[in-house]
């Protein structure tokens, strides 16, 4: 089985994740881009019976960015943990960035190229999608 550990830029919060992360992807929406200050963001799903807080939970700030969907930071330092859902069927968002622990497989698309950064050039093979590709 799988193990993985993250943290928060300040270390205030950390937690644990025992099982598979799926579906990692890099999600160049608005929405993702304004929320970390980047060109996109690197996320992976996981479910809800998998991830536990070691620490710091107290210290996780939610935004419901969407009816029904958190997402979730340090007040202390800012950084992005994860999107949760008040569906506890749907997987956790774990930000990637917010893992210690190395990944064994990485991104495997592009989603929501349509509102991609102009001046960030895809530069992979990584299949593209202008927004979520069909299940």
């Amino acid at each position: 089985m799988s193990h993985y550990q993250g943290s928060c830029l300040c270390g205030g919060i950390r937690f644990e994740i025992d099982g598979k992360i799926k579906s990692i992807l890099n999600c160049h929406c608005t929405d993702c881009r304004k929320a970390h200050g980047a060109a996109f963001r690197t996320r992976g799903a996981v479910e809800p019976s998998n991830f536990q807080f070691l620490s710091g939970e107290d210290l996780l700030t939610r935004y419901e960015h969407k009816p029904g969907e958190f997402r979730s930071f340090c007040r202390v330092c800012g950084s992005n943990i994860a999107t949760f859902f008040s569906d506890p069927s749907i997987p956790i968002g774990v930000v990637i960035a917010s893992l210690d622990t190395e990944l064994e497989t990485g991104p495997t698309m592009h989603v929501f190229v349509s509102d991609k950064a102009e001046w960030y050039p895809i530069t992979d093979d990584l299949p593209q999608f202008q927004e979520l590709p069909p299940k």
